[in-house]
């Protein structure tokens, strides 16, 4: 897995690269959106618990697959409301935060989820190289 951070562009805001590169990974992961929820269906009433929640489900899926967050190359994360971005930051670096390359990371703001209490949504894609 290689950085991919070009000088001629402004660089990233924060703890992720501009761009990742994975020479013929013999295995690729994509998660599905994890939302905010436990296996106990309640969904904690702040971003900050439910994104620790989305970045455990996304591990717990690549653990399945023999993979970790040191794996991921591109992680894109859905709020509902731009005050929430420092929060999810916030979660996705400490996931990642033993990641020797940071992925690429993308932040939405949306209008909603399926369900009113659903604060964030993420998704992780990982390769094995």
């Amino acid at each position: 897995m290689k950085p991919l951070e070009p000088k001629t562009i402004r660089p990233p805001f924060g703890h992720y690269s501009s761009g990742v590169a994975v020479d013929a990974p013999q295995k690729l992961v994509v998660t599905s959106g994890q939302l905010g929820v436990g296996p106990d269906d309640v969904a904690p009433p702040d971003v900050l618990e439910q994104a620790r929640i989305c970045f455990a489900n996304c591990g717990a899926i690549l653990a399945e697959a023999g993979l970790g967050p040191q794996h991921a190359i591109r992680v894109a994360g859905f709020v509902t409301r731009r005050e929430d971005f420092a929060a999810y930051m916030q979660a996705r670096d400490e996931w990642l935060a033993d990641a020797p390359v940071k992925p690429a990371s993308t932040l939405l703001i949306v209008t909603g989820f399926t369900r009113p209490e659903f604060l964030v949504e993420v998704e992780v894609t990982a390769a094995l190289s």
